[in-house]
């Protein structure tokens, strides 16, 4: 497995690569890089596949443009197009998690031609509201949900640079099958959910005195650097163009993934807790036809990849291996 970094024709992308064969592409989320992968990036290898792990824009150390408009998923899906043009590959089969699979989805209708195949980790694919998400997300005069707080650079931002190390620390512990059973209108805290207006989000957050036993202390380290250097600012855009999103992505709507797919969820995963998460997962196969596959791991939190490595890596082979290469 080696880093590098790969210059496209929208930004430079630091990528992790290693094998040969049919390409895979691996697309991280909230608040990650591409060594959230780093499982994957071996297991897939191994078994014959060329895989590429990229840090999306805004992350690690790819390029962050300036703009928060510049990160809606058209551009994200823009640089994936980007990237395998700048690696010399027609198609691609394309695997995201959490904001990865947001991208993930988006990008098969946009461009089937380019990608093959889907797997989405953590996140379904939904159908579109019919008015922007910002004006369905709740509030009240004590708390907004956390798609909201996220919204102003004076609130995340300043909240979550303040520390990094306690930030990722937090939020990795909390969203993860190690914090406790979750269930809608559970009790479990949940970075994921409503945020105070005054005290902001971490504060609610248990302070674990070891890190999740799936987290290696060089690998926190690592993140942590990473954060410490790109801030979170790239990261949090993508949530401020969910509105613009939901305009952009109006000539979608009706449309279906046809193509291959496959979901997997933890057991445990925040988004669980979200009123209604479950009928949209037991729906889905009316937008995707091509759903060849629908999991849930036992146990497992919102960090699926490096919470079950070996499941979801199993998984993953199992579902390239259906396919014509």
């Amino acid at each position: 497995m080696i880093e590098k970094t790969v210059n496209t024709r929208t930004i430079s992308i630091s990528v992790l690569e290693a094998g040969e064969g049919p390409l895979v592409i691996l697309c991280h989320g909230f608040p990650e890089t591409k060594r959230a992968w780093r499982h994957q990036v071996t297991a897939l290898a191994k078994a014959g596949y060329r895989v590429v792990a990229p840090d999306l824009r805004g992350y690690g150390k790819t390029d962050a443009p300036a703009r928060d408009d510049q990160y809606s998923v058209v551009h994200a899906v823009g640089d994936l197009v980007a990237l395998l043009d700048a690696l010399g590959e027609q198609q691609a089969v394309l695997v995201g998690h959490d904001w990865g699979a947001t991208i993930a989805w988006q990008a098969v209708l946009m461009r089937p031609d380019r990608f093959r195949a889907v797997a989405a980790l953590s996140v379904p694919l939904m159908g579109q509201p019919p008015v922007p998400p910002s004006q369905i997300f709740p509030q009240n005069e004590q708390a907004l949900f956390y798609t909201l707080y996220f919204q102003e650079p004076q609130g995340a931002e300043v909240e979550f640079n303040r520390d990094v190390a306690l930030t990722l620390r937090k939020l990795l512990f909390a969203a993860s099958g190690e914090a406790g059973p979750r269930k809608a209108g559970d009790a479990t805290p949940n970075p994921f959910g409503m945020v105070d207006r005054k005290s902001g989000l971490l504060p609610g957050l248990p302070d674990p005195k070891t890190l999740p036993s799936w987290l290696p202390q060089e690998e926190f380290d690592q993140l942590v650097h990473a954060f410490e250097k790109s801030g979170f600012t790239g990261g949090l855009n993508y949530y401020r163009n969910l509105d613009r999103n939901w305009e952009l992505q109006q000539a979608n709507i009706g449309q279906m993934v046809s193509m291959p797919a496959l979901f997997m969820i933890g057991e445990r995963d925040t988004g669980l807790s979200i009123p209604g998460m479950d009928q949209i997962i037991a729906a889905m196969p009316s937008l995707v036809p091509g759903l060849r596959g629908s999991h849930v791991l036992g146990g497992a939190g919102h960090w699926l990849q490096q919470e079950r490595p070996e499941e979801v890596s199993g998984l993953l082979l199992d579902f390239l291996n259906t396919l014509e290469n």
